[in-house]
């Protein structure tokens, strides 16, 4: 007999019929009203699992217990803007992942079946790319809002790490290193509107001439095709007015992974102390590897992170924005643990994760957009645009300049 506290949390309106891509972990009878006459009237968001709303159950996509946040604080606020809230949707689980893959039978992909849609922001990307809501609130650890934006075809923002208007508070966290909120939608101008609305700013417009554009797209991390859409976006910047110059940028997955399954061991050690904590496999295996971390390895990888920092810093003080892929390819299957990339296979968390970690273990402002590159008709790869800490408004602005510009075409491969 099942037990009731194991079972999936969707409600009885949201049967399976509805829902093929399980992407809602519940929906209530009636969404959570907005207050009337706000700048966000009219607009229905989802809520990530990670985030509390009163009266919602939490369960962050996991058979496992989890510890409880309390109320978002961005979650009211986007209410009380006039937005209205339609349910909470799934996310790999307990957002330490980047396919969709959790405890209720994992998120699919939006329009290509047997293709993942990306993570942890799974179920997020797919309600938007869907037409479901306007926009989703996500998270993004290492890449959680960008991956599953770029997979499904939609919009993503990760704010500067700490924004106060992107509160974490009432987030169920992953990592308080890295950890980010931000906004999933189809069109950068909700995006551009939420903020605005959070901010009680406007975004001037920004035009792309004179712009210095640092290009980080290094040998053999992506698929030819990618590599073409990212050179096409950059084309398109030059047609704009920017310069496009080549940088060059480390891998920091030596000081992310330290810092994330550590940090993320402890959040969740009172279910790790359980003989079944009810974690699948690969996140349990994660988590007991964080755990067995010395403090002097987590003092390590700090250290790395302080000089990973400064080497953006500097890039960021020669360039106002960084051009990069968001993924290193189109979608992958469901269950595929390696992606091959001319260099050969590469296990498909570290092609991801080496592309999108570093600006949330450093911080950065990251913007995911899709690209002119279509496969199966539908812009299923995309880049990031990178700003300087705290210029989080210049860069959604250029962000929307790049998004709504004509595309210039794809380079042959340089």
């Amino acid at each position: 007999m099942t037990d009731p506290a194991r079972r999936d949390h969707r409600s009885p309106a949201t049967p399976e019929a509805s829902d093929p891509q399980r992407a809602w972990a519940f929906r209530p009878a009636s969404p959570l009203p907005g207050v009337p006459g706000g700048p966000l009237s009219g607009l229905r968001f989802s809520v990530k699992d990670l985030f509390g709303v009163p009266g919602w159950p939490l369960r962050a996509s996991s058979r496992a217990p989890v510890p409880d946040p309390g109320p978002s604080v961005l979650v009211r606020r986007l209410l009380d803007l006039g937005a209205s809230a339609t349910g909470k949707t799934h996310l790999h689980e307990i957002a330490l992942g980047i396919t969709g893959a959790n405890g209720f039978g994992g998120t699919t992909h939006p329009t290509l079946p047997g293709r993942v849609p990306g993570g942890s922001s799974s179920g997020a990307a797919v309600s938007v790319a869907l037409g479901q809501v306007e926009f989703a609130l996500g998270t993004d650890t290492g890449g959680s809002i960008r991956v599953p934006a770029a997979w499904c075809g939609v919009r993503g923002f990760k704010p500067t790490k700490g924004h106060p208007d992107w509160s974490e508070a009432g987030v169920l966290p992953l990592s308080r290193t890295c950890d980010h909120t931000g906004p999933l939608a189809r069109d950068l101008h909700t995006i551009l509107r939420v903020h605005e609305a959070l901010t009680g700013q406007p975004v001037r417009p920004q035009d792309w001439t004179g712009r210095r554009v640092g290009l980080w797209l290094p040998d053999g991390w992506v698929t030819p095709d990618v590599r073409d859409a990212v050179l096409g976006v950059a084309r398109t910047l030059t047609h704009l007015g920017a310069t496009v110059t080549t940088v060059d940028f480390p891998e920091v997955l030596d000081a992310y992974s330290p810092i994330v399954l550590s940090e993320a061991a402890a959040v969740h050690r009172d279910a790790l102390a359980l003989h079944e904590p009810g974690f699948l496999p690969f996140t349990l295996a994660a988590l007991r590897q964080g755990a067995s971390l010395s403090a002097d390895e987590v003092r390590a990888a700090f250290a790395r992170r302080d000089a990973y920092r400064k080497e953006l810093d500097a890039l960021l003080d020669t360039f106002d924005v960084l051009l990069a892929p968001a993924v290193p390819t189109p979608p992958p299957r469901a269950g595929q643990d390696d992606v091959d990339l001319p260099g050969g296979p590469v296990p498909l968390r570290r092609a991801v994760l080496r592309l999108t970690a570093p600006f949330s273990l450093l911080g950065a402002p990251t913007a995911a957009l899709p690209t002119a590159h279509h496969a199966g008709g539908q812009p299923f790869v995309g880049v990031q645009l990178v700003g300087r800490h705290g210029q989080d408004d210049t860069l959604l602005a250029l962000a929307h300049a790049l998004d709504t510009a004509p595309a210039t075409g794809t380079p042959e491969p340089a």
